[in-house]
């Protein structure tokens, strides 16, 4: 009886471990927790109704299917891992962060092995595990932030020269950057890249090594775009949406049309008119037309706060976080998130070139809703170490 008693009272420790609080550490931001919630809430909300017509043609009239593949698949393994990580010392990442760069180049190079290699997939990231499909570079980004951020804390003033601090960080960047250009998935090459960039300056880069890093990778970037056609296609479209208004401009101008549709107030939760067969990828990186499409102006303006209101708790984590790594990782989390979902909003009406980068929380992807789950958890467990003012 007592050792039922004892273990019931160990189960119930363990699961209230994240909300205890000690000398040490406090509770996490409820803030950013309620945000979290919320956006959880509305996504799957969201995504029920962009895959409808998707999941009904494709998946023998079943319109939710692609709901519950997200919640299967994504929301709670997410949810297990986001608890997992929130009641785990983000300390303990920083004392195996060499480990976290070679899982980094060994996720890049799992797409590269024979009958591993999702088929049908338009980039070379996804990998097929049994019924299970993974997209390896979007835990990639989180994997390479707790090795950067570890690496740039322990470098300390170091960064600043260019045989210690520029060119180890330009040498880690270029391994990640050339196993996603080979497959190729320009937009998370992005997201990566502006993301270690945020987290070199803040640890203390020299302006003049950080200004020849950017102007190079500007360079570099150009020169991808010159070298695939689909991808100047893609610029071009974005240079004039009126061009080739059945091909190249297809998708954006279908985007826009939704967006403009939906006015102030929106068609209505469900009566987009665009997702069906219209608009391409209405449930994935063009999910965002779909909801301003139903909802109107005015309730996607506040459903684009929310997001704004979650990186705002972030970038207060990031600086009231008590050290360097803790700093590191928080500001590497955060511009994550940030970039993702400010470069698919921006292409979905018109203010940069599609790159195929998904909405957080909305978005079809079981594994970018998981590895956002994680990313929050540990953003969370550094929240309960900040300074308390």
């Amino acid at each position: 009886m007592l050792r039922k008693k004892s273990a019931r009272n160990g189960i119930k420790k363990w699961l209230l471990a994240p909300f205890s609080v000690d000398r040490q550490s406090h509770q996490p931001d409820f803030i950013l927790l309620a945000v979290v919630v919320l956006l959880l809430f509305l996504g799957l909300l969201f995504l029920s109704s962009a895959s409808s017509s998707l999941a009904f043609h494709q998946r023998d009239q079943d319109i939710y299917f692609f709901v519950k593949q997200q919640i299967l698949h994504g929301l709670l393994p997410g949810l297990l891992l986001f608890y997992i990580t929130l009641r785990t010392n983000y300390q303990v990442y920083q004392k195996y962060f060499k480990l976290f760069f070679i899982i980094s180049i060994v996720l890049l190079l799992l797409v590269f092995i024979p009958g591993l290699q999702l088929e049908g997939a338009s980039a070379k990231s996804w990998i097929k595990l049994g019924n299970i499909s993974l997209q390896t570079s979007e835990l990639v980004k989180l994997s390479f932030i707790l090795f950067l951020a570890a690496w740039l804390s322990k470098t300390g003033l170091s960064v600043r020269n260019w045989r210690l601090g520029a060119w180890p960080f330009i040498s880690f960047l270029a391994v990640i950057a050339i196993l996603i250009i080979l497959q190729p998935d320009i937009g998370t090459l992005s997201i990566i890249i502006l993301t270690s960039l945020a987290m070199y300056f803040v640890a203390g880069a020299s302006w003049k090594h950080l200004s020849g890093i950017i102007m190079a990778g500007l360079f570099g970037l150009a020169l991808m775009v010159k070298a695939a056609p689909y991808r100047m296609n893609r610029f071009l479209a974005f240079l004039d949406p009126e061009r080739d208004p059945l091909g190249i401009t297809y998708q954006i101008r279908q985007a826009l049309i939704a967006v403009g549709s939906g006015g102030l107030w929106g068609l209505g939760l469900g009566y987009s008119r665009q997702k069906f067969n219209y608009l391409p990828e209405p449930a994935g990186d063009s999910v965002f037309a779909i909801v301003s499409e139903e909802i109107g102006f005015i309730f996607v303006t506040l459903f684009v706060l929310l997001f704004a209101l979650l990186m705002i708790r972030g970038f207060h984590i990031v600086r009231h976080s008590t050290d360097n790594f803790a700093k590191l990782v928080a500001l590497g989390i955060v511009v994550w998130l940030s970039a993702q979902i400010f470069i698919n909003i921006a292409s979905i009406i018109g203010l940069l070139p599609l790159t195929g980068v998904p909405l957080p929380f909305v978005s079809l992807g079981g594994t970018n809703l998981l590895v956002t789950l994680l990313g929050i958890g540990i953003l969370a467990n550094i929240s309960r170490f900040t300074e308390i003012k």
